[in-house]
């Protein structure tokens, strides 16, 4: 699927390209399920820079390794691999991805297709954001937006390390929240939810707080942290401190998986991959639990990531691909 101009995902057209030759350091994957991201509708919108007329967009897939660069030692031809790519590089809405060896992360047969393809954008990002605090045991946490892919699997990390955590999501949603060990859920369409969480807290208050909707959204969370709290913002950035000087003094952090392919180094990147490789083996053994799948065929991809742009479904989109 390639994207000729800047618009909506009905604009992606199934076409012929030709593979790139493999540079030292990369693997050719032929993926089997793509896992679709709110981002990918974004940058259809507003493309990088680095983008030109018939570039493949699309950052996640599960695939298996069928070609590998003259300097890769640590992957085989048939390997199981799930990825993340990078924005600036041919993507993986497409039969067969080019991707850099560092960001691959090897699948084990306990885990399906389609679990490995669900997991990078949501669950790394999940995992750095909740790596911005340095203490997470018996702290009250807000999750906003625990409804979506990174706040279920970032909701469920926080509670394995001890957190005490509230949560905003649909209505639908509260239940499966409290069976995993939410203190409270609140409705983010009820006006006044930030209120019910002051007189849910009393006079205590918020250690941290996790935004997965704007800048502007996670701004508003601050006047709920207690002194040196923490601001997760997941999507946008705050620019800047939304409380007084000398106040709160909370601590701003912003999370951005995709940066990771231009600023990040090796030493991170094996970090990244351990930690994709643990989520992996958490969703095994059944203590990380995944959004509902929504599985379509290839050629419907268009149409599957405009109901993801349009739709709050609190389900996982994928792409299965045919042999």
């Amino acid at each position: 699927m390639v994207l000729e101009q800047p618009g909506e995902p009905a604009g992606l057209v199934q076409t012929h390209v030709d593979l790139a030759e493999l540079e030292n350091h990369q693997v050719l994957v032929a993926n089997k399920v793509i896992g679709l991201n709110p981002v990918d509708w974004k940058v259809i919108k507003h493309p990088p820079d680095a983008w030109k007329p018939g570039h493949i967009p699309g950052v996640d897939a599960m695939g298996v390794v069928v070609a590998v660069g003259a300097r890769v030692n640590h992957l085989r031809i048939g390997t199981r691999v799930c990825y993340h790519t990078n924005l600036r590089t041919q993507g993986s809405f497409s039969h067969h991805t080019i991707v850099s060896a560092k960001a691959l992360i090897p699948v084990p047969d306990s885990v399906s297709d389609q679990a490995a393809a669900a997991l990078p954008c949501p669950g790394l990002t999940a995992w750095q954001a909740i790596k911005k605090l340095p203490e997470i045991k018996g702290k009250r946490i807000l999750v906003s937006g625990a409804g979506g892919s990174v706040g279920t699997i970032l909701t469920q990390l926080l509670i394995a390390q001890g957190a005490q955590v509230y949560a905003t999501a649909s209505a639908v949603n509260h239940a499966r929240l409290s069976h995993w060990g939410v203190i409270q859920s609140f409705d983010y369409k009820d006006s006044d939810w930030r209120q019910q969480i002051k007189q849910q807290l009393g006079t205590q208050s918020l250690y941290a707080a996790f935004d997965m909707v704007s800048g502007e959204h996670a701004a508003t969370l601050a006047p709920l942290l207690g002194y040196y709290g923490h601001l997760v913002c997941v999507q946008d950035r705050i620019a800047k401190s939304p409380v007084a000087s000398f106040s709160t003094c909370i601590s701003l952090h912003e999370i951005a998986l995709g940066a990771i392919h231009q600023h990040g180094d090796d030493r991170q990147w094996a970090e990244l991959v351990n930690a994709g490789q643990f989520l992996l083996a958490e969703i095994a053994r059944g203590a990380i639990i995944l959004p509902k799948f929504e599985l379509t065929e290839f050629d419907r991809l268009p149409e599957s990531l405009a109901e993801l742009k349009l739709n709050n479904k609190a389900v996982k989109y994928l792409v299965r691909i045919g042999e």
